[in-house]
């Protein structure tokens, strides 16, 4: 049984953070271990509260998790602080975590931060260094080049500069981008290759961040390449934001038990 590790935080909506990456990994026939930074109040409608957990408490549940059950791959979602974010970079770098997947979850999609803006500058050098695939979207991207992304040419130079920072891959997400269609950049320090496809017309795309990221981690867990890994993931996030569910009073979340054809969930 492969085993994938998230460490980030609770949406008790069920849509986004460790409860996305667990259903996640489990349509990937991928056995979830989860780390908490922090516990939010939030529902379709928005966050209404965050409780942070003491770094202290973040690094005994790494230890514990890793020390007896060991990971494949893992993921970092919302890391909130800067302490968290050094506490997390110390353990994933003494375990030796291979096939490290950082979703630099900043803000959320109703404009409630998740990261401290001191914490910022610890992601960048700190962690990102530490990562096979850094997963930022268009915000985030924008925050960690310095830059306003407008276009297809600001993703590729975004791309770039957080190439700089010393992770193995970077993927921009450009579901933001004005227009019908949403264009991914995978950028290897070396070559851009870009994902084109139809913008599907939802409100139900919560949690679609934290469950790519968590699909590029099952596919490197299960010994997927890099390229594989990021194009299984893309297929199934796009058939879960077709899917996506439709409850509560806001933006519904993407559809985590969606069938996807080819995806290997019995290796």
């Amino acid at each position: 049984m492969r085993r994938a590790i998230t460490i980030a935080g609770s949406d008790s909506g069920g849509g986004a953070g460790i409860q996305a990456d667990l259903k996640t990994f489990s349509a990937f026939g991928v056995y979830g271990l989860s780390v908490l930074t922090a516990i939010t109040a939030q529902n379709t409608l928005g966050v209404q509260g965050v409780q942070v957990l003491a770094p202290d408490f973040v690094t005994l549940q790494i230890r514990s998790v890793l020390s007896d059950i060991g990971a494949d791959a893992g993921k970092t979602g919302m890391l909130a602080t800067k302490e968290i974010v050094g506490a997390v970079a110390r353990e994933v770098g003494a375990f030796r975590l291979r096939n490290l997947v950082v979703d630099p979850v900043m803000v959320s999609a109703t404009s409630h931060r998740l990261l401290d803006e001191d914490a910022v500058e610890a992601v960048k050098t700190l962690l990102i260094p530490l990562a096979t695939v850094v997963t930022p979207n268009l915000d985030e991207a924008a925050i960690l080049w310095g830059e306003k992304i407008e276009d297809l040419d600001g993703m590729k130079e975004a791309a770039r500069a957080v190439k700089a920072l010393g992770p193995q891959y970077v993927l921009v997400k450009g579901g933001h981008l004005a227009g019908p269609r949403v264009f991914d950049v995978l950028y290897d320090g070396k070559r851009f290759e870009v994902r084109d496809a139809p913008k599907i017309l939802t409100e139900n795309t919560h949690g679609s961040g934290c469950t790519l990221s968590a699909a590029i981690a099952a596919g490197l867990a299960k010994a997927y390449g890099v390229k594989e890994a990021v194009e299984t993931a893309q297929r199934y996030i796009h058939a879960a934001i077709a899917s996506g569910i439709k409850i509560g009073k806001g933006k519904g979340p993407v559809n985590h038990l969606v069938k996807v054809r080819g995806l290997r969930t019995e290796d």
